[in-house]
Order: C-alpha cells, then sequence, then structure tokens
C-alpha cells in the first residue's frame, strides 16, 4: 500500500518491493490511494496493480465529508498538520471495506505492508495483525511535543512497525517514552535493492548526458537534501569536474541563485526530474550524498549497483546501513570544508572498482522473505537493542 506512485524515492522502493515479493513467488499486490500523470509501474507482470480513490469514497459517505471538513476548518488551524486525524477517520473504514472485498475475489492476504507516513495518515483507523507500518525516515523530536504525542499514539501505538535501517529503529526508540507510545513490534528490513533492473536501465541511452565526466547528486531539491551544502563545498574543492544535480523541487531557484553568487553556475548543471536517473549515476565520477537526514539513502545503493563510487556527509539515519566496512572511508563529517576535502579526494586518479558483496544485505528476495516471516522469528524484533 502507498499513498501514490509519484516519481520519488519511497514510491520507487514500493514498487521495488512488490517486485520482490513477486520475484520471490508470491502472488503480489500493489494498491495506491491517489493517481498521478505518470506513475511509477512494476517490472515484473507478475505485480497485480490497484487504486483505490480513498479520498473520494471517504467523501462520499457523508460522515467522512463532515469529518475532513471539521478537521481543515477547525483542528487544522488550532493543530498544525492534524488535517488526516479527521481524513483518515473514515479512509480506515473505507480501506477495510474494499479489502473484504478484494479478499473475496483474491484469497485472504497474509501480509499488509503500509509504506510511509502519509500513507498510513490516510487510513489510521484501520487495524489489523497481518498489517505492518514501514518507517522510511527517522522520528524527529520538535519543539511541540504534545501534538507528536497525539499524532504519535494514533499512527504508532500497538502496530507492527518496519524500520529500513538501524538509524530509523534507533529513533523510534528514542522517541518512545517521549512521545508516550509502544508500538506492538519494531524490526528492522532493509530497503531491496533490484541490481538487475537497475544495470538494464542504466544502459539506456540518454541524450542529454554529458559527454565529460562529472559528478552527480541525485534527489529531490529540497531542504532536507541540503544542495546547498553540496554546492558550497563544491565551490572550495577547486574540482574541474562538472556538477550535475538530478531532480527537481521548491530549492530549485535558490540553489541556481547561490551557485552563480558562487561563481560556480557554468560548471554546475541542473538537470531536471528524470524518469530514469539511473544512466546519470552509471556515467558520474563520484555521486555525492549531502543530506540532513535520510531513511537509508538508497540512492547510495543505485549509484553502487551503477558501478559508480560514492561519497557522503555523516548524517542521522540509515546510510552507515550501506557505507559500513570497506565503504566507512566513503564518509565525511557533516561540515562544508570536510565535504569539500572529500570531494577533492574522492575524483583523484582511476574511477574504483565496486565491490558485489557490498550490496548482498539488500537482494530483493532476502528482502522479501524477511517480510513473510513470522515476527517472531525474525531477529531484530526486539523494542529495545
Amino acid at each position: 500500500m502507498v499513498r501514490s506512485l509519484k516519481m520519488g524515492g519511497m514510491e520507487r522502493v514500493a514498487v521495488n518491493l512488490a517486485d520482490a515479493f513477486a520475484q520471490a513467488g508470491h502472488e503480489s499486490h500493489l494498491l495506491s490511494f491517489r493517481r498521478v500523470k505518470k506513475p511509477l509501474a512494476p517490472e515484473r507482470e507478475q505485480v497485480r496493480q490497484h487504486h483505490l480513490a480513498l479520498r473520494w469514497w471517504s467523501r462520499a459517505t457523508g460522515v467522512g465529508l463532515l469529518l475532513e471538513l471539521w478537521a481543515r476548518l477547525f483542528l487544522n488551524p488550532l493543530v498544525r498538520r492534524s488535517l488526516f486525524l479527521g481524513s483518515g477517520i473514515m479512509g480506515g473504514v473505507v480501506f477495510r471495506v474494499w479489502l473484504r472485498t478484494f479478499e473475496r475475489q483474491y484469497g485472504k492476504v497474509d501480509r499488509i505492508v503500509f509504506r510511509g507516513v502519509g500513507t498510513f495518515e490516510m487510513v489510521w483507523t484501520f487495524r489489523d495483525d497481518r498489517a505492518c507500518y514501514v518507517l522510511e525516515n527517522i522520528l524527529q523530536l520538535g519543539k511541540k511535543l504534545r501534538r507528536q504525542r497525539v499524532f504519535a499514539r494514533c499512527l504508532y501505538q500497538g502496530r507492527h512497525l518496519v524500520a529500513v535501517s538501524d538509524g530509523v529503529a534507533d529513533s523510534v526508540r528514542q522517541a518512545m517514552d517521549t512521545l508516550r507510545f509502544r508500538p506492538a513490534s519494531l524490526r528492522v528490513i532493509y530497503n531491496p535493492c533490484p541490481v538487475e533492473s537497475i544495470r538494464r536501465q542504466m544502459r539506456q541511452p540518454d541524450p542529454d548526458l554529458p559527454s565529460e565526466p562529472y559528478i552527480v547528486n541525485v534527489g529531490r531539491l529540497v531542504p532536507a537534501k541540503d544542495q546547498a551544502l553540496l554546492l558550497r563545498a563544491y565551490s572550495q574543492s577547486g574540482v574541474s569536474l562538472p556538477l550535475v544535480l538530478v531532480g527537481d523541487g521548491q530549492e530549485r531557484d535558490r540553489l541556481e541563485a547561490l551557485a552563480k553568487e558562487l561563481g560556480i553556475a557554468e560548471r554546475v548543471v541542473f538537470a531536471g526530474q528524470r524518469d530514469n536517473p539511473y544512466p546519470w549515476m552509471r556515467h558520474a565520477r563520484l555521486f555525492v550524498l549531502s543530506s540532513r537526514f535520510e531513511g537509508m539513502g538508497i540512492v547510495l545503493f543505485e549509484a553502487l549497483a551503477c558501478g559508480t563510487p560514492v561519497l557522503s556527509v555523516d548524517c542521522p539515519g540509515g546510510i552507515r546501513s550501506v557505507l559500513k566496512g570497506e565503504l566507512e572511508t566513503s564518509i565525511v563529517p557533516h561540515d562544508e570544508n570536510s565535504l569539500a576535502t572529500g570531494i577533492h579526494d574522492a575524483v583523484q586518479g582511476e574511477k574504483p572498482r565496486i565491490e558485489a558483496k557490498w550490496l548482498g544485505d539488500f537482494r530483493p528476495e532476502e528482502v522479501a522473505e524477511r517480510f513473510v516471516l513470522p515476527r517472531h522469528r525474525d531477529a531484530p524484533s526486539a523494542l529495545t537493542k
């Protein structure tokens, strides 16, 4: 289950997981709640896709419309970002009705996987022991703890949670006492890395690719990805290779202005959103991640799958689930000077060889198996370390 199949990291992982279940021999279904113009699609024909216009059906009940209006007009102005508390009440009811209809046609479901907080906000009143809720990012504690406690009780209390990295799981454990919730279980299951699919896509031609070696960053242009830090470090590094930013978002204008201010505009390429970013990763000399936090950092193992070395700032979340062992040298302190030095050093000499063993923990068939195993047989299930 996913909120939508728009172009994005979380959505791409949802599709990869649906493919992984099918690849492992399971009957796999992928459900989205919102339509988008260019939806991501599974590669495997065995994955059956479904769409439930959840918000429309919730409003059509009448009660759902009244609850949404109440939340929009009265609750949300008082408690910011609380709209889901109203809209998600009937969302959970509508989803349960849909699930019963689905099971009459296809048979009883063994596991229900909700990916992303935005997805389970839409159906937060739905509860089922077969359901697990995948947290794609760290839980951050803000100043308004009372509001966060209400949200946490609705979204996490008594549910089976899955963290995509040890860093995300640690953030959940740290938040439990402060936000006063306790999940039914907490496991760590990494995101799948479909190496074969990535390598097939990375070989597709793209006429816009630069003809010379370059450094690349792939991600939404939003504050959390902090491409501003990358631009400042790149400017300081003294490297002559162009810097290519693949992605789009609210920060683009500000980043373009910053590139001009730093005097590097002629060496920075804003490539925009790409349906297939893998050729851009494959042909790069270096992939750089400058995020303020990352749930896991799937772009890191995607770049490695494309045969491209990576460099990342040390940030909260899951990058150390990918960059471990020999790859720990690819992590630099989270500051401008360290990143600049890391970029300079990383592009010296020949492009290093990427070892297949570095991606072993993310094999799709193993990830799928972790989801279908009984929870008591899955080692990292304890709520405390």
